[in-house]
């Protein structure tokens, strides 16, 4: 009998091939440079094709799933990821590195939005928070081994090594989840009709404007960090180092604060401070002097971390099992939408105010700006039925 902790292990697994894909770019970098003629601009540009592709695609690929099934569109995605990676990797020409690249990433985006409904199907009603916190968690799991696994391969066995490791990994993948992944019982199979007229667009919308603001204030602390603590003194590897430390205590928090939310029962609650010592911590930064930014960034990291699984879980209070798929592909839109377009906000905000710690007051926003969507969904959720479906 196949428990839900298990699922959870694959669909972690599964998780972390996309991550390990997405940073594959940044890991090996200098040699593609070197390899085919790169520029940083050029490397950038194959970064965000990777999740560019989510605003397009995470409403279909939710549709897609409602109609045919979740297994089929997840096992379907996984293998366009690797089909993606093996077109970057030897495709015919230099045009295979941009259509690889956006290939995998739609693959990437369709599995990400799916295996979230998955999690939810699993764990809707009991242990939620925790299941999804340690769920997202794969994805700095994924970054931390693409960087720490493929540019020594690289330098053993070349470029070519490293791609069939990256496809491989996802191949792997793709095995465990076919062999292993069940419906839950009470979860929605098969064709599902999608009826928007009863879909709760409010409360998703808010729902997921709390997860991508949530995750633009994190991107501008590993985005803009260094830069900030140059500026204040720091030689580039201090700085990047104080920023590694903000992640790692990030990492470790993040399953703390679902088991906390589950066990108390107060997930609100969990969000609320996280957010608010977030947003009370790192403007700190900008008055500290150098001896304190460690603490503070490690103490921000610690408090930020809180809230991931909780917040990633609200749409399981609004939404029912038929209403999850197309229902997670909405939500996902909302995320990729607001994601592509605050860094670069964050950015002309430093190149006009001409520093770096207007991108701290930004993501310090951010963070506020959650807590007020949080307060107006859950407004919205207590007058939703106790069902609700599309």
């Amino acid at each position: 009998m196949i428990n839900r902790w298990t699922i959870l292990f694959v669909l972690f697994f599964a998780r972390t091939t996309m991550a390990f894909q997405f940073q594959s770019i940044a890991a090996l970098s200098p040699l593609m440079q070197e390899a085919y003629g790169l520029s940083l601009v050029d490397i950038g540009l194959l970064i965000g094709l990777y999740l560019a592709p989510g605003v397009v695609v995470a409403i279909p690929g939710g549709t897609f799933a409602a109609r045919f099934g979740d297994k089929r569109i997840v096992a379907a995605s996984l293998l366009t990821m690797a089909l993606g990676g093996i077109l970057l990797a030897w495709g015919p020409g230099d045009w295979s590195l941009t259509a690889g690249r956006v290939l995998a990433g739609i693959g990437g985006v369709v599995t990400n939005v799916v295996m979230t409904k998955l999690v939810v199907d699993w764990f809707a009603g009991r242990e939620i928070s925790t299941a999804m916190a340690i769920f997202i968690n794969s994805w700095p799991v994924g970054i931390a081994l693409a960087l720490l696994i493929l540019p020594g391969l690289a330098a053993i066995g070349g470029l070519g090594m490293a791609w069939a490791v990256v496809v491989g990994t996802i191949l792997v993948g793709f095995v465990l989840f076919v062999l292993v992944y069940r419906v839950p019982e009470g979860a929605a199979q098969g064709a599902t009709d999608v009826r928007v007229a009863r879909f709760p667009i409010a409360a998703l919308f808010l729902a997921g404007m709390i997860w991508a603001l949530y995750n633009s204030a994190l991107a501008i602390v590993f985005s803009f960090g260094p830069a900030l603590l140059t500026e204040r003194g720091m030689d580039l590897v201090e700085a990047g180092s104080v920023v590694s430390l903000f992640m790692i205590v990030f990492s470790i928090a993040v399953p703390l604060g679902g088991f906390v939310a589950d066990r108390s029962g107060r997930r609100d609650s969990v969000i609320l401070v996280s957010l608010a010592g977030f947003a009370l911590v790192m403007p700190l930064a900008l008055f500290s002097g150098t001896a304190a930014l460690p603490i503070l960034f490690a103490v921000a990291g610690a408090l930020f971390g809180l809230s991931a699984g909780p917040i990633v879980g609200l749409p399981s209070g609004v939404l029912s099992a038929q209403a999850r798929a197309f229902a997670m592909g909405c939500y996902f839109t909302v995320y990729y939408a607001w994601m592509m377009a605050v860094p670069a906000l964050a950015g002309g905000l430093a190149d006009w105010s001409g520093t770096v710690d207007a991108t701290i007051w930004v993501g310090t926003g951010m963070s506020i700006a959650a807590m007020i969507c949080l307060l107006m969904f859950r407004r919205i959720a207590r007058t939703l039925p106790a069902s609700v479906s599309l």
